[in-house]
């Protein structure tokens, strides 16, 4: 009697991972990702029962590979104060890979599409804002330098923009310049308050 084949569930979130650049998620069958693994359909629906369940599978692992990524770089980091956020700065050092461009910005269309999936990055943005608002002597700095440092992640994963790495470098030492700026409070209208 055969050993049975174990299948690398990885190697299926890579296949779709990849189907995903390629195709779209809303393209996405589990017939695609099946023959991209190189697997049976069922090897695929095993573990991932539809292909909603393997679309969020994908973006769970997005999510913690990205989350994983950022505590690894925190940890190099002495000074806990600005911890979570000079992390971030220091892990945009490097543009994204070309690769994934076509991937993030495929699940960007999915996030945006199903509120489930949105959910779940709305949930992960509260918990990286919290934690870089309450590692900060200077919250709003910090805050500021976040969404600065998404606004520039944002232009670069979506292809909608692209620096030189000159500018790109210039950019990222302004971003790390307001993580400690304390900003005045000003109405709409540009006139401080009080």
């Amino acid at each position: 009697m055969g050993r049975k084949r174990v299948i690398d569930q990885q190697a299926v979130l890579d296949a779709a991972e990849r189907v995903v650049g390629r195709d779209g998620a809303a393209n996405l069958t589990i017939d695609a990702v099946a023959k991209e693994a190189g697997v049976n359909k069922a090897s695929v629906l095993y573990d991932h029962k539809t292909k909603q369940a393997l679309v969020e599978a994908v973006v769970d692992r997005a999510f913690e590979r990205d989350n994983a990524h950022h505590a690894g770089i925190e940890d190099q980091i002495d000074d806990p104060r600005d911890r979570a956020i000079r992390g971030r700065i220091l892990a945009a050092a490097e543009p994204p890979p070309e690769e994934f461009r076509a991937v993030a910005l495929n699940l960007s269309a999915a996030l945006a599409l199903d509120g489930g999936l949105r959910g779940k990055m709305q949930d992960n943005q509260a918990l990286t804002i919290s934690r870089i608002e309450n590692t900060s002597p200077s919250p709003r700095g910090a805050l500021l330098a976040y969404l600065a440092l998404e606004g520039l992640k944002f232009l670069e994963h979506l292809d909608f923009h692209h620096f030189t790495r000159e500018d790109r470098d210039k950019v990222l030492r302004e971003i790390n310049w307001l993580v400690t700026a304390i900003p005045e409070e000003i109405d709409l209208l540009g006139v401080k308050a009080g």
